[in-house]
């Protein structure tokens, strides 16, 4: 066993648990609730976040009971890095959205730089709206845009470096079955 992952292994066994799976399962019916509530009538383009999103979105969108049309892509500012830089695109939309109302799908709302480069791109390619679903709304005044919130907010976090559920501690461990904090971070 290498000495990173003896590393990534003592983070785990380490971590603060924040909110449980059956914390977590709640917030997302909760959040598919007012989904279907809003944008039943809409005809969405969903698009789920990569790869942080893939969990949440997985979840969220066998609850949602209208058609939809569902794609992903693939920007971060993170790259495997426990700080954000710039926006870099892996994957653009491949479904069209122009006049359509679109949901972005991600893990999290920490500053807000990734959603708010993703709701500009999208509003610039012709959405006629912007909704954005997150599980987790970091709780700090750091964000990118004071006045941004999500749409959607599953559950509010307190500010430290969180991981699972989709969001990763140095890559590793977007599989653990509940939200947890990195011991001193």
């Amino acid at each position: 066993m290498s000495a990173d992952l003896a590393h990534i292994r003592q983070v785990m066994a380490e971590a603060d648990c924040l909110y449980t799976e059956a914390q977590i399962e709640a917030a997302i019916s909760e959040v598919a609730q007012r989904i279907n509530a809003e944008l039943a009538e809409r005809n969405p383009v969903v698009f789920c976040v990569m790869n942080g999103g893939l969990i949440f979105a997985g979840k969220l969108l066998t609850q949602l009971n209208f058609p939809l049309e569902q794609s992903y892509l693939h920007a971060t500012r993170y790259r495997n890095e426990t700080s954000g830089g710039e926006l870099f695109w892996k994957a653009k939309p491949e479904v069209s959205f122009i006049d359509r109302d679109v949901l972005i799908i991600d893990d999290i709302l920490d500053e807000g730089h990734t959603l708010a480069a993703i709701i500009d791109f999208c509003r610039h390619a012709g959405a006629s709206a912007v909704h954005t679903a997150v599980l987790i709304d970091k709780q700090h005044e750091r964000k990118a845009r004071p006045e941004f919130k999500a749409s959607f907010v599953g559950l509010p976090c307190e500010d430290r470096y969180i991981f699972g559920y989709g969001m990763d501690y140095k890559g590793y461990w977007r599989n653990a079955n509940g939200i947890f904090a990195v011991k001193g971070l």
